[in-house]
């Protein structure tokens, strides 16, 4: 076992065909990626790749960036909204679900998210009421 590894570090000949490729296209990655401002991620090393006539699929372009640290540029800002915090315990649930309607009116519902515009973030507020949904069997009340 050791030998034969041996052997394929010091003869290329011997080495699996897909290290070999990995040699070969380890300085290309770093030149392409390199030469554009260290913006482009994998699809676009691929597709410049392409461009050059070099013949790779894409699968192992994504592969060897992940271990040498090559990222794309990702554009915006990530938005956290909600923090966890392990230590806080949860809250009861003081509404008894499933949520169920005899009657309009009676079950109210709502939820809030954030929809990302071009230029900020725009709060949204939903109320359904809960008779308007389809509901399905009540379960038996308990005192």
């Amino acid at each position: 076992m050791y030998w034969r590894e041996y052997e394929r570090r010091s003869d290329p000949a011997q080495r699996p065909p897909r290290r070999n490729l990995d040699a070969r296209l380890m300085p290309e990655l770093d030149r392409v990626w390199n030469a554009n401002i260290r913006t482009y991620g994998a699809d676009k090393v691929w597709k410049q790749f392409n461009r050059e006539r070099i013949e790779v699929i894409r699968c192992p372009v994504e592969r060897l960036m992940r271990p040498l640290g090559l990222r794309g540029v990702v554009r915006g800002q990530s938005v956290r909204t909600t923090v966890p915090d392990a230590k806080v315990p949860c809250p009861l649930d003081r509404l008894n679900r499933p949520f169920h309607a005899d009657r309009p009116a009676q079950l109210w519902v709502s939820d809030f998210t954030y929809v990302s515009t071009w230029q900020f973030f725009v709060y949204v507020a939903f109320v359904v009421g809960g008779f308007a949904r389809p509901q399905p069997p009540a379960p038996p009340h308990r005192p």
